[in-house]
C-alpha cells in the first residue's frame, strides 16, 4: 500500500491523500476520511423530508468533504438557499480546489452560500430564518461534553438552533452512536424529538421539530 501523502498545510489543519482516500488533521488527530462516511445521504433526507416549500431556506453546519451538502443539493427543490458553516477557512478552500470532486464540485452550485466561523454566530444573527437544519459536527453530542455552555448540543446552543428555525422547521443531527438523554434536552428547548436508526445501523440521527 502507498504511503500517505501530504497535499496541504494550513494552521493546525493537513490534508493528506493515500490512492483515493484523503483526510484531514488538525494537530496531528485525524478529524475525518472520505472513507469513513456513508450516513450523510440518510442526514438529508431525513432533514429535508418535511420541507413544504418551494424555496426552503438550509443551514449544514459541518463542511467536511461536502457529502451532506451533496446529498442536500440533489434532494432539495431547485429554489432551495443553502448556508455552509464550516470553521475552517483551508477545509472550505480545499473543497473548492482538490477535494471537489468527491463531492460533484457542490460548493460551485448557485444555490450555495459559505459562512466560515462559529456556527453558533450564524444561528444568533438568523431567527426564524431556517427550514432545515442539518448538523454534522464532532461526531454527533456523543463526542463533546453536552453540559458545557458552549457546546452547540447544550442547552443554550439547542435554544439558539431552535430559534433559528421557522414554523414547521427540522433540526437533523447526525451521530456516530447514541447519547442518552439527548432526545429529551431537545424536548427540553421545546422541539418534538424523535430518532432513527441509518447506514450500518451504528449510526443514528436525532430529530427536532418545531
Amino acid at each position: 500500500m502507498k504511503p500517505w501523502k501530504t497535499l496541504a498545510t494550513d494552521g493546525k489543519f493537513t490534508l493528506r491523500q493515500r490512492e483515493r482516500e484523503y483526510m484531514v488533521l488538525s494537530e496531528g488527530k485525524i478529524i475525518m476520511s472520505s472513507r469513513q462516511h456513508g450516513a450523510e445521504p440518510d442526514l438529508a433526507r431525513i432533514g429535508c423530508a418535511r420541507i413544504d416549500t418551494s424555496t426552503p431556506r438550509l443551514l449544514i453546519g459541518g463542511l467536511g468533504f461536502g457529502f451532506t451538502l451533496r446529498a442536500a443539493l440533489d434532494i432539495a427543490p431547485d429554489l432551495t438557499r443553502v448556508t455552509v458553516n464550516e470553521p475552517s477557512k483551508a477545509v472550505v478552500e480545499w473543497n473548492r480546489g482538490t477535494l471537489a470532486s468527491l463531492n460533484g464540485h457542490a460548493l460551485d452550485d448557485p444555490r450555495v452560500s459559505v459562512e466560515v466561523g462559529d456556527v453558533q454566530r450564524v444561528l444568533s444573527k438568523n431567527r426564524k430564518h431556517y427550514d432545515v437544519i442539518l448538523l454534522d459536527i464532532d461526531n454527533g453530542p456523543f463526542a463533546v461534553d453536552i453540559d458545557d455552555d458552549m457546546s452547540l448540543y447544550s442547552i443554550g446552543g439547542l435554544s439558539s438552533v431552535r430559534a433559528s428555525l421557522r414554523t414547521g422547521g427540522r433540526l437533523a443531527v447526525l451521530s456516530a452512536g447514541t447519547h442518552p438523554g439527548f432526545n429529551k434536552r431537545l424536548a427540553e428547548v421545546g422541539f418534538t424529538a424523535s430518532v432513527q436508526y441509518v447506514g450500518d445501523g451504528d449510526s443514528l440521527v436525532f430529530i427536532g421539530d418545531v
